[in-house]
């Protein structure tokens, strides 16, 4: 397609997407589920497994797709317009993340954090071993080492955009359960992406690529919180107007720093994201913070992150799963995942001091993998570590988990009693 022909289709994909979003999106709010699921379902259905079913033509015309990238398509535009709306939102994530709150109880997060990785990495290693002995889910090309690796890795990950997005959908942010939840899945992704580095780096056969990935997070890390953050601090009045509101000078460095670090963990490949939320949290606190968030959080949610579950729902073929084996492999999957995950992070939980009730509360928000494992699963695609099979068993569990998490949360959570932490507006679930 020339460009101009590349701008007509996108116009029209935009249309398509948002409105499907939103008709999922009532739906799903009788059923008590936040609007980032229904983005999610609405993306598998805009793909193969619903739309190109029903009426492939209409579907290819609308959503032209060239699994190969040979051609320019879909592909060419839909990627890069849905990073960049991973890295706003992530953005946002960090500037409302609070370290105080996370420090304050630190114990609970690194706990939580512990279970929510073992457990889960374990069954899906050992789960991996099954698959690659007993079935045609992983490649020929796949060792035993990299499709362990990489199921374990994807069984670990915890939702974190989503996560957010549902705490602060709860009213959960800045409270005690909202704080554990938050700096467990932090702890979670990053060791999940520094899992998956080492996978890339086995499958790319240099070993080096893991070494460059970890380190270069590392370094990023130190240089986000010991020179970047001050600086941004000392310019906080020349982030802002005379009246004290961000200026527009304010918000183009802003989005300029955030740039820099998804490109920086992106060339490392730690994922954009992960750049994007640091540096999200080293900008200074009150009116600039605001002042971006209010600015940034109506395009990147209402408009880029629908982009990016379609672009994931256009990979994904629920209809491979053609037999009840596979559909068997698939219930094992998932049982594998809301057991490493859910039970697990709620038994550290209750065993590091927290209530049955907020333990409850915190597994089952940790269950939900959602966009994060859209991510993972993407990756292992396109690289070839996974069959579209599994692809699309990943998918499933990844929105069944994610469909758990609100009415299961509701259900433990209950009419608690609301109090308050202290420095936090939000209310926060008592005991």
């Amino acid at each position: 397609m020339l460009n101009t022909e590349l701008a007509v289709q996108f116009f029209l994909q935009i249309a398509v997407i948002l409105f499907a979003c939103r008709v999922v999106g009532l739906i799903a709010v009788r059923f008590g589920q936040p609007q980032v699921v229904a983005e999610m379902i609405a993306g598998v259905l805009l793909g193969p497994s619903l739309f190109g079913l029903v009426l492939p033509e209409l579907q290819q015309a609308i959503f032209p797709w060239d699994p190969t990238q040979k051609t320019r398509d879909s592909q060419a535009y839909l990627f890069p317009a849905s990073q960049l709306g991973l890295a706003l939102y992530m953005f946002i994530v960090g500037m409302e993340f609070r370290v105080d709150v996370v420090k304050a109880h630190l114990k609970s997060s690194i706990a939580v954090s512990i279970a929510g990785m073992a457990a889960p990495f374990l069954l899906g290693a050992g789960l991996a071993a099954y698959l690659f002995y007993n079935t045609e889910l992983f490649p020929e090309k796949t060792t035993l080492n990299e499709a362990t690796l990489f199921l374990g890795a994807s069984m670990c990950i915890t939702a974190f955009p989503m996560l957010a997005r549902i705490i602060h959908h709860k009213g959960l942010a800045g409270t005690l359960m909202g704080a554990v939840a938050i700096g467990a899945g932090a702890i979670d992704d990053v060791t999940a992406w520094c899992l998956l580095a080492v996978v890339l780096a086995s499958f790319d056969d240099n070993v080096s690529h893991a070494f460059y990935s970890i380190g270069g997070g590392i370094l990023f890390m130190l240089v986000a919180i010991f020179i970047v953050k001050p600086i941004l601090h000392r310019l906080r009045n020349r982030l802002v107007d005379e009246s004290g509101e961000l200026s527009d000078s304010g918000l183009a460095v802003g989005l300029g720093c955030m740039a820099i670090a998804s490109w920086f963990t992106d060339l490392i490949h730690l994922h954009a994201v992960f750049g994007a939320f640091v540096i999200g949290a080293m900008i200074p606190r009150g009116n600039i913070t605001q002042g971006l968030t209010a600015k940034i959080h109506p395009l990147a949610v209402s408009l880029l992150l629908p982009l990016f579950f379609t672009y994931s729902g256009l990979n994904t073929k629920i209809g491979l799963l053609n037999s009840w084996y596979l559909w068997g492999m698939c219930l094992l999957v998932f049982l594998a995942a809301v057991i490493g995950k859910g039970v697990a992070c709620s038994v550290a939980a209750r065993l590091s001091g927290l209530t049955t009730r907020e333990s409850l509360g915190i597994g089952t928000l940790m269950n939900a993998r959602g966009l994060m494992e859209l991510i993972i699963i993407n990756i292992g695609l396109q690289r070839g570590i996974i069959s579209e099979e599994l692809f699309a068993t990943l998918v499933i569990m990844a929105i069944i988990t994610t469909l758990m998490a609100s009415p299961i949360f509701d259900l433990v959570i209950g009419p608690a009693t609301k109090t308050m932490l202290p420095g936090s507006s939000d209310p926060a679930i008592g005991t």
